[in-house]
């Protein structure tokens, strides 16, 4: 059987290593609207300029990014598209259905071509690169052979192992998106609370920690990161910087040190559609676990 293998562009698989980009992997791109102007992520949006320009943007509150879900003519041309190709299968791997109505868009298409191909959409419960680190596991077990019943069970248990730990250096962007409101919004900038945050269970960006100043909550970030990782092994697990702007990103890379901390993957940056609403100060990690042989798929 023929199996084709997607994910949305908020994956960063186009701005990950370049050996992640010819696996075959199919993008479907979300759009991006700032200062007048339409992007198709990944495209024809540079994520270093893009976050370069936000951090020197004059006027942010009244010149806001925001975002949209791929068009119903875009979707309805992917299937197509697959299906004139001789794809007998997909499987989409979707950016948290938390965050927007991309995943509910895709599936709710891909319904009217289910006589003429098989379709599974995965709502991955995160964004950005472990995103696209689950349709890349997805792809080599296709080019593997193994049964998609199984691909799928992978894929879900990653999932139940999969972190997200960014610090927010500036409350300006959420605040400006209306992220951050009223009261908590004036004290969080008078008293220069940095959020740690990350993704809940059922996919939302959610504080985990509320923390005074930037350096504070970036060795919290540190702390929490080495109670996750626990005693596993380094080779059991894929680590890596996540950022927006480099600022926020340097200082990472000087107390993770007295951590102990060592990433072992590239850093990837995070995709412009997910870090928009965050702005150009966002530094942390992604974390994977892969499974061990002796730990079950079930």
């Amino acid at each position: 059987m023929k199996r084709l293998v997607a994910c949305t562009s908020t994956g960063c698989i186009e701005y990950a290593p370049e050996r992640y980009r010819n696996l075959g992997i199919e993008i479907i791109r979300i759009h991006m609207f700032f200062k007048g102007k339409e992007y198709l992520e990944g495209l024809d949006l540079d994520p270093v300029d893009f976050y370069k320009e936000l951090e020197q943007l004059e006027d942010p509150k009244n010149n806001l990014p925001y975002t949209g879900m791929p068009t119903t003519e875009e979707l309805h041309n992917f299937y197509k598209k697959a299906i004139e190709n001789g794809y007998e299968e997909v499987i989409i791997v979707a950016i948290s259905s938390a965050l927007g109505g991309t995943y509910n868009l895709i599936k709710l298409i891909g319904k009217e071509y289910e006589d003429k191909i098989k379709v599974h959409v995965i709502d991955s419960k995160i964004t950005c690169f472990g995103e696209g680190l689950l349709a890349i596991k997805a792809q080599q077990l296709v080019n593997e052979g193994v049964p998609t019943e199984t691909i799928l069970k992978e894929i879900k248990w990653m999932m139940a192992h999969q972190e997200f730990l960014g610090v927010d250096g500036k409350l300006d962007y959420l605040i400006y998106n209306g992220r951050l409101k009223g009261g908590k919004a004036l004290m969080g900038k008078m008293l220069q609370i940095c959020p740690l945050i990350h993704f809940s269970k059922e996919g939302e960006i959610v504080p985990l920690k509320s923390i005074r100043t930037p350096k504070k909550a970036l060795m919290a970030t540190c702390e929490e990161l080495k109670n996750i990782i626990g005693d596993r092994n380094e080779n059991d697990y894929i680590l890596w910087h996540i950022y927006t702007g480099t600022s926020l990103l340097n200082n990472l890379l000087e107390i993770e040190k007295s951590y102990g901390i060592k990433t072992n993957h590239e850093d990837v940056i995070m995709s412009p559609v997910s870090g928009c609403h965050n702005g150009p100060w966002l530094a942390g990690y992604g974390l994977m676990f892969i499974r061990r042989k002796d730990e079950p798929l079930d």
